[in-house]
């Protein structure tokens, strides 16, 4: 049988590597390094797009229920057409009274007619 050599550590013990082997161990580190770096920031990058999108939800959200209650103003537009709308109300409202006036004095013309 053959014999068994015991592994010796010692911080004498030497190790022997040609120059090749050596380039492409630090090459190996160096590269695992990089890849470790890379996915690093990604996953920073990431993290940080997912914070901006819960905030661009939630001022989405915020818009999206106090828009139509005017809690966040009002465009231009509309603030016309809210003026054109009270000025036909108070057209309306005249008309109504004028109607009615006329209706009491049909009813009063009427009314002496047949007396």
């Amino acid at each position: 049988m053959a014999q068994r050599r015991a592994l010796d550590l010692t911080e004498a013990g030497k190790i022997s590597l040609d120059m090749r082997t050596l380039a492409g161990i630090v090459v190996l580190i160096l590269s695992v390094a990089g890849v470790y770096f890379t996915l690093q920031g990604q996953l920073r990058q990431l993290q940080l797009d997912v914070v901006r999108m819960q905030d661009t939800t939630t001022l989405n959200t915020e818009f999206r229920v106090k828009w139509p209650r005017g809690e966040l103003g009002a465009l231009p537009d509309d603030a016309r057409q809210d003026l054109k709308i009270d000025y036909l109300q108070k057209d309306i409202g005249t008309l109504k009274r004028e109607v009615k006036e006329l209706e009491d004095h049909i009813d009063n013309v009427i009314g002496q007619r047949t007396q």
